[in-house]
């Protein structure tokens, strides 16, 4: 009795294709930097042709873009998404510094942001305004948390929401990227990281 072979789409390996480059590419991106990364290195290293990559990615400033907008889809999904599902704001800010913690694990995507971030700070470049628009959305969303988490009492007061929000994030992105893959641990000191920027003390 014959199985059944089941025939691959080309939607399917175009995807296939499309994600081991973007997960090369973040790699790439996070090592060595904007400047200095190679397509031809990024091909080799997911395995495919350069062909293969200028038949998916115009140029090199096209994969880095797509690479931001894929670490954006992912951290929303898997960080973002469960985060704001919290009732209680506070909640809302601790669940996002734990899932972040569990992204790092899994991902290098917070890794090759920060990279970009500082390589194109004070230029205009599209890569650099995208990094800063996805940047200043977040900031924008944690400064609301605060203020909400403040003014039901589940936040002391401090400095400015946003001055807050900005310490919170750079708090998740440093501690998720230098401890990223220390299981248990790295969920546990991101959380009391966070919790030492907003103020609020560990549970009992």
């Amino acid at each position: 009795m014959s199985g059944t072979v089941t025939r691959r789409t080309q939607a399917d390996r175009r995807a296939t294709t499309r994600a081991a480059l973007l997960a090369a590419a973040a790699h790439g991106l996070s090592t060595y930097g904007y400047a200095s990364l190679a397509l031809e290195q990024v091909a080799k290293d997911a395995g495919y042709t350069r062909g293969a990559l200028y038949h998916l990615f115009a140029n090199k400033e096209d994969l880095a873009l797509a690479v931001v907008e894929w670490v954006g889809e992912t951290w929303d999904a898997e960080v973002r998404q469960p985060a704001l599902g919290e009732a209680d704001p506070l909640a809302s800010l601790l669940t996002m510094a734990k899932e972040h913690a569990l992204y790092c694990r899994r991902y290098g995507g917070a890794k090759v942001m920060m990279t970009l971030r500082v390589e194109f700070t004070g230029q205009d470049h599209p890569v650099g305004r995208a990094m800063n628009e996805t940047y200043d959305r977040l900031e924008n969303e944690c400064a609301e948390l605060v203020t909400a988490g403040r003014r039901n009492g589940s936040i002391p007061p401090g400095p400015p929401p946003r001055l807050t929000a900005a310490a919170f994030l750079a708090i998740l992105e440093s501690v998720g990227i230098e401890l990223a893959g220390n299981a248990p641990h790295d969920a546990e000191l991101t959380e009391r990281a966070a919790r030492g920027v907003l103020g609020v003390p560990a549970p009992g």
